[in-house]
């Protein structure tokens, strides 16, 4: 896959809706997700069975990099807002939910780890070269509510990437595309052929029962 050519990555605070643009698109994403398995001990066996405990949060790696040695800007300033997605919210009292979303991958999580090295800095000190490894965590939401029959879930976020349809939309995040009303509707979309790429939008989840 060429990267390069990739729409842009961006990071969004699902909290309030504000946009992150990464400089330059990572040249690989690592995305890793497993299972914890528990031992059972059983006397008088070489090796114990194990039993399958519970799946493991997808977390999602990559190395972001940022240059403004041509602007001649503290590189800082670039770099800060994605760092300051670490903080706490002063509503929540925890780090804001994210979106990364880079062409057809959207990834709803947080920040778990963002580890920033300098490379390059002008003669006074300033850095304006800087290379930030970063973790995201998959986050899922447990909570789900039951009206009128239907299991009723929050909405998943995605990021509408150019000629995506509603029918798209709806196979690619609720496995059906005769569901793309439900997303149409829900996002007060005119014509579900014709969707503006770039914004981002709230796909309800749930089925019948």
């Amino acid at each position: 896959m060429d990267l390069a050519r990739l729409a842009k990555a961006t990071i969004t605070n699902t909290s309030t809706t504000e946009r992150f643009q990464v400089m330059y698109n990572p040249d690989e994403l690592r995305l890793e997700q497993g299972n914890n398995f528990a031992e059972v001990g059983i006397p008088g066996l070489d090796a114990p069975p194990v039993q399958y405990v519970r799946g493991k949060a997808r977390t999602l790696s990559m190395d972001l990099f940022f240059d403004s040695y041509e602007a001649d800007q503290d590189v800082r300033s670039h770099t800060g807002p994605l760092v300051k997605l670490l903080d706490k919210e002063p509503l929540t009292k925890a780090p804001p939910v994210l979106l990364f979303s880079m062409g057809q991958l959207n990834f709803q999580c947080v920040l778990v780890d963002a580890s920033q090295r300098f490379t390059m800095f002008r003669r006074d000190g300033t850095p304006v070269r800087s290379t930030i490894a970063v973790r995201f965590q998959e986050f899922v939401r447990v909570e789900i509510a039951i009206e009128r029959g239907l299991f009723i879930g929050p909405p998943t976020l995605h990021n509408v990437v150019r000629s995506e349809t509603a029918s798209a939309i709806a196979a690619a995040v609720l496995g059906d595309p005769a569901r793309w009303r439900e997303v149409a509707e829900a996002n007060g979309i005119d014509d579900p052929l014709n969707i503006p790429p770039g914004i981002t939008l709230q796909v309800p989840q749930g089925g019948q029962r």
